[in-house]
């Protein structure tokens, strides 16, 4: 079946100036493949499931967070930097804007936490985290501090996910266009709903991410099933990321729903 769903505009840099920047670096890309009627009571009705091969998928993403600061500031130490994992699904409405639904996110600064919930209209919660580099091996930990809702993972950074390609190099190689591997990772704008339920948009711009193989050494996560999602098997697709730079886009309302 043809995918008639524009993947390439939401990458172009779009109009206008960013809001703020930030860097997200040691990206862990853990997706599950489940059926579309677990996800679909989860997402608002506005919304369809995004698919893949007639499959819906779940993605659990640690990663850290750095240099994060609005636009008219500098990023401040000690406040700027901190570790992320959130826990998404992909969606698009009516045939455009394909975009990811974060069911939550946990970060470990309480300031980032109250500005996301209060500015984003997203689901984080504040959590005890980290994550630690052993030459090629990376581990997440996380644990949130009102629940048991845990992540403990380890993974082995492998080669570029195409290491044929002639711009592969020691920081990894980008998704070509149509493969699975662009549908989970190369998404550009998000969904969230406020508190009266009204949809808004997202968007971010960096350059595509350059992706590794990485083999999952071990994980043991309980943030599917906080979100009510029941998983009993490891993910089926594992990817690692370095890095990108981040400018942030106004959050707005969506209109003609």
């Amino acid at each position: 079946m043809t995918d008639t769903i524009d993947r390439i505009s939401p990458m172009q840099r779009p109009a206008g100036s960013p809001i703020g920047y930030q860097t997200w670096s040691s990206l862990l890309f853990l997706h599950w493949r489940v059926p579309v009627s677990t996800l679909r009571p989860l997402v608002p009705r506005e919304l369809e499931i995004d698919t893949f091969d007639g499959s819906a998928w779940l993605g659990l993403v640690p990663f850290l967070m750095s240099n994060v600061r609005p636009w008219w500031s500098p990023a401040v130490p000690g406040v700027s930097n901190f570790p992320e994992t959130n826990v998404r699904t992909y969606v698009h409405r009516r045939g455009q804007d394909p975009a990811v639904w974060f069911f939550s996110l946990d970060a470990a600064k309480a300031i980032a936490v109250w500005i996301a919930r209060t500015v984003w209209h997203l689901n984080y919660h504040y959590a005890r985290m980290s994550v630690q580099h052993d030459g090629d091996v990376v581990r997440y930990d996380s644990c949130r501090r009102n629940s048991s809702a845990e992540v403990s993972i380890e993974a082995r950074i492998l080669g570029p996910l195409c290491p044929d390609r002639s711009y592969a190099d020691s920081t990894g190689s980008t998704a070509e266009p149509g493969s699975l591997e662009h549908f989970l990772a190369e998404r550009y704008l998000l969904f969230s709903t406020d508190r009266s339920g009204r949809l808004h948009r997202g968007q971010v711009h960096h350059r595509a991410y350059p992706l590794r193989q990485a083999q999952l050494v071990r994980c043991r996560q309980t943030l599917a099933q906080a979100n009510q999602i029941e998983i009993t098997s490891d993910p089926e697709h594992v990817l690692f990321s370095p890095g990108v730079t981040v400018d942030i886009f106004p959050l707005r309302p969506v209109t003609g729903v």
